[in-house]
């Protein structure tokens, strides 16, 4: 179960509002790191839930003699199965983002080497890259194509 989900949204909003709040010198903190280690072993969970989902009603699926029927469950199976390869993606995010967490790296940016920030965390635990360092990544993918 979800440590995270087990509290309160209040609950949750303060404890972001307090990370928000934390001094520079406080910026990945054991604590800090703690929370996002926690954020992203929930995420996992909550994925590798969906992914036994999945699995089990694509397992589930009879086949149709009628071609209306059977041409429906194809489209749902194939959108079900891009959603979960988007969450496979993700998963394996969350995955290098707890590893970068073990080796003191999380929360700095792999291109610049400056911290990512609290609020840019928050809103996605994932991201390696400051905000800058990722506008002008997508920047140049849209000008060179990718």
């Amino acid at each position: 179960m979800d440590k995270l989900a087990v509290r309160g949204d209040a609950e949750i909003e303060e404890i972001e509002a307090m990370l928000l709040a934390a001094p520079a010198e406080e910026y990945m903190s054991p604590k800090q790191l703690a929370f996002f280690r926690q954020r992203l072993r929930d995420e996992e969970q909550t994925l590798l839930s969906a992914v036994k989902e999945t699995a089990g009603h694509l397992q589930e699926a009879e086949p149709s003699a009628d071609w209306s029927d059977r041409a429906s469950t194809e489209e749902e199976h194939t959108l079900e199965l891009r959603v979960r390869d988007r969450e496979r993606k993700l998963l394996q995010k969350i995955r290098e983002a707890l590893r970068r967490i073990d080796d003191g790296s999380y929360g700095w940016c792999e291109e610049t080497g400056e911290p990512i920030g609290m609020a840019r965390l928050l809103a996605r635990s994932t991201a390696s890259l400051c905000l800058e360092a990722q506008e002008r990544r997508e920047q140049n993918k849209r000008r060179f194509g990718g």
